[in-house]
């Protein structure tokens, strides 16, 4: 839990490092809040907006995160770009961010 609100903490904050433990984990609670909320926006369609607006509120995090991985894993930012290419640049980008940390 601590990844998770660390990275909320750190979303304007691109610089640095962040470890892969700290990036999976910040996804893997990231996941379980988007689909606990889209259960319940299932079942209560007065909560479907707050889902819509965690959806899109957690892409401010996510980036910073993103690029702080990167740059733990030995890569420069623009390697973000690479999940933009159909099919292959996302699993492309999901073996970046799973790289060992790069020590220097």
């Amino acid at each position: 839990m601590n990844a998770y609100i660390e990275a909320w903490k750190r979303s304007f904050d691109y610089t640095g490092r962040s470890s892969r433990p700290d990036y999976w984990l910040f996804v893997l609670v990231n996941i379980i809040v988007i689909v606990v909320l889209a259960v319940i926006g299932g079942k209560v369609e007065a909560i479907q907006p707050l889902v819509t607006l965690y959806t899109v509120a957690q892409i401010v995090p996510h980036l910073p995160v993103t690029v702080r991985r990167l740059r733990d894993a030995g890569k420069e930012w623009p390697w973000i770009f690479i999940g933009l290419v159909p099919v292959i640049g996302g699993i492309w980008l999901i073996v970046l961010l799973a790289l060992p940390t790069v020590t220097g």
